[in-house]
């Protein structure tokens, strides 16, 4: 006697009369044009959600540069006026900032949401065919049964910290160090200064090594998180590799010489803002087949390469295809037809030229002397 085919976990895709695609899952159906109509209806009340909680970030930034004022107005309208109110501003806007960081990781929870639909879903529909991730559907249901920050608290203050706290400690630190050189009287002696920090019992040179060890804090935290790129909801450099710190100082290096490239207001050149290209690595046993589709269907140039299996010591095809983003899940969907077996590698690459990508020309100037420098270096 033959087991029961128990029905399986999850949706089941089924045609109704009009060849329209319906699931049916747990007693209800659904078609394709209820589904879509619902994502649509989700997506905008998650986009709703994430500008809300993006306005609130303005809010708490509001905050800190408005007491930041009232507290220079306050303390360099007298000079009897206590320099200590520049420090208790301090202290309120590192508040501010931890808010803020606070709600960015609320803000990223919902916005991280909306980039998944967007990238897995909508931008799907723009590719024919429609062929989205595999998982985008489950990550987006954990996401909502169990929502946890995409982000750590440590990434959040780094990033609003350079993104926005950053000049208005660096105003305060400076306000307090005139505030004292210059009231009651104007000194350039340091022990009269250090005098002054005085508050009450605690002794100035206290006082400054306080504010000095709070400030190496708060600038060790923005530092440290630069290579911290979890933030999925924005737009992130490629360039900034924290180990080491080598990114981050040829960065700067180069930032000065490239604004004189580029004139105020014009657009950036197109290799800075056009999404990167991918560089597909497929090993198979049947390239010619492969490639040939690749060819045809894809109209993209394929290079084979012999290859050798180091553990069967079988001999592969190693097919070598440069295309664009949109283009991966055809790649992978034609390599899954002809041989379900093979391995494909994609990469993204830093720049694609040739043929039907972009033509060969000559690197910007500031560039070049960048390259100079890190061979000197």
């Amino acid at each position: 006697m033959s087991e029961p085919k128990l029905p399986k976990d999850g949706p089941q895709e089924h045609q109704d009369a009009d060849g329209d695609q319906v699931w049916t899952y747990r007693g209800y159906r659904m078609s394709s044009s209820e589904f879509n109509t619902a994502m649509i209806h989700f997506y905008r009340g998650e986009v709703t959600r994430s500008n809300t909680w993006r306005t609130r970030l303005d809010s708490t930034t509001n905050w800190a540069v408005l007491t930041t004022g009232a507290a220079l107005s306050f303390a360099f309208s007298d000079p009897d006026n206590p320099h200590f109110m520049l420090i208790m501003n301090t202290m309120l806007v590192a508040l501010f900032l931890y808010i803020e960081a606070r709600r960015y990781r609320y803000y990223e929870l919902w916005a991280s949401r909306v980039r998944l639909m967007e990238t897995d879903f909508f931008a799907a529909m723009l590719v024919p065919p429609f062929r989205p991730s595999e998982d985008w559907s489950r990550t987006l249901a954990e996401s909502l049964l169990q929502p946890i920050f995409t982000i750590t608290a440590l990434e959040a203050i780094g990033r609003r910290f350079r993104r926005n706290y950053f000049w208005i400690f660096i105003l305060l630190a400076v306000s307090w160090l005139a505030k004292l050189a210059i009231h009651p009287t104007t000194t350039v002696d340091f022990a009269i200064i250090l005098e002054r920090a005085g508050m009450g019992p605690v002794p100035g040179s206290a006082i400054l090594l306080v504010g000095l060890v709070f400030n190496v804090i708060l600038f060790a935290i923005g530092l440290l998180t630069l290579g911290l790129k979890r933030s999925t909801a924005e737009v992130l450099p490629d360039d900034l590799s924290v180990p080491g710190l080598g990114g981050v100082t040829h960065l700067l290096q180069g930032l000065g010489e490239m604004s004189a490239e580029i004139l105020p207001g014009s657009p950036l050149p197109s290799e800075w803002t056009k999404p990167r290209d991918r560089l597909a690595f497929v090993i198979t046993a049947r390239g010619e087949e492969v490639g040939q589709r690749l060819l045809t269907q894809l109209r993209r140039g394929v290079t084979s390469l012999a290859g050798v299996g180091m553990y069967t010591g079988e001999t592969r095809d190693v097919l070598l295809c440069a295309i664009h983003p949109t283009e991966v899940y055809e790649l992978k969907a034609i390599v899954h037809e002809i041989d379900p077996s093979a391995f494909v590698v994609v990469n993204r690459t830093q720049e694609v030229m040739g043929r039907r990508f972009g033509t060969f020309r000559e690197r910007p100037r500031w560039l070049r002397r960048l390259g100079r420098r890190r061979k000197r270096d």
